[in-house]
């Protein structure tokens, strides 16, 4: 095979694992919030968009107030807003979704998902309104040299092949999967975790046993805006981004948690994966227009052909 072939198919194999990893984080906090509370959440983009101009911002003052560089600054700033947007999405759990989630539409029609909808769509246009009114339309990045910087992996072979690997991609993808894990681990090795699958599976039985079933679920929610909140940040390093850019990734977000099976968050991750695999894999052979068109033709064959998803289990319907 061509050595220029072979070069440019393990560069765009590369940089699919470097945005499928960030896909897959994206995805794991919306499947969160999905698979413990139920709750369609269409404001999920706006999170991450939340969390990329509090990055920005944050990380601007830490680098002026301790005299470090911007790139160190913004990623202490991308876990500080992890944190705030983390107790953002508690509160609007306990004080505003919880109105049409959980045991309180138990049993009503369609069981508050219509609800759901129209407030998780308010809120998006709230949220990106208010961006839009502060911050103005103007695309924005985070001052940053390593966007523009590459490590150079090879030659391999005496044809040179070699591989550039963008830094903060590559910083972006190990943050998120280690966030990824950290969730994982969470979910099935604590007590907290223990106590949100329990108010999942049973939330009535859970109720009996004495769990906090309001509690598990404002925890799961905010864990889940923490997580989008932290992978917005860690795309702003190199992706710019302004008040609307959620709208393009909460579609992606959707596509990768059906994918991987609703109610799975290690299926929503890899379902995440798989869409960024695909898509950055799609340019060697359509045009880069095209790239989100091969993504959504690998959703519908996946769920034709397994409709639960990937990682999903079937469920008989009366």
């Amino acid at each position: 095979m061509d050595a220029v072939i072979v070069e440019n198919l393990l560069q765009r194999l590369v940089t699919g694992v470097l945005v499928g990893s960030m896909y897959g984080l994206l995805c794991a906090g919306l499947g969160m919030i999905f698979g413990v509370i139920r709750v369609i959440n269409f404001a999920q983009g706006e999170f991450m968009m939340l969390g990329m101009y509090a990055t920005m911002i944050v990380g601007t003052a830490i680098a002026a107030a301790f005299a470090i560089g911007p790139a160190a600054g913004a990623y202490i700033a991308i876990v500080v807003a992890a944190g705030v947007l983390a107790g953002l999405g508690w509160a609007l759990q306990r004080f505003v979704i919880s109105h049409v989630s959980g045991t309180r539409v138990a049993g009503s029609e369609n069981e508050g998902h219509f609800a759901q909808l129209i407030l998780t769509l308010g809120l998006s246009l709230v949220i990106s309104n208010m961006a839009l009114i502060v911050f103005g339309s103007s695309a924005r990045t985070v001052q940053s040299t390593l966007a523009s910087s590459s490590w150079t992996i090879g030659p391999f072979t005496k044809d040179a092949i070699t591989i550039f690997v963008n830094q903060a991609r590559a910083i972006g993808c190990v943050g998120a999967i280690l966030a990824s894990i950290g969730l994982y681990l969470f979910v099935q090795k604590t007590r907290a975790g223990t106590s949100m699958r329990a108010a999942a599976d049973n939330p009535t039985a859970a109720t009996i046993v004495g769990l906090d079933v309001g509690r598990a679920y404002a925890r799961a929610f905010a864990i889940g805006t923490g997580a989008t909140a932290f992978a917005g940040g860690l795309i702003a390093m190199y992706y710019p981004f302004h008040p609307y850019i959620g709208f393009e990734f909460v579609i992606i977000m959707y596509a990768g948690v059906v994918l991987g099976g609703m109610g799975s968050m290690l299926g929503a991750f890899w379902g995440g994966f798989a869409m960024g695999l695909v898509q950055q894999m799609s340019t060697y052979f359509l045009p880069f227009q095209l790239q989100n068109a091969t993504i959504f033709l690998l959703f519908l064959t996946i769920v034709l052909l397994r409709p639960q998803g990937l990682f999903g289990r079937s469920v008989e319907r009366a």
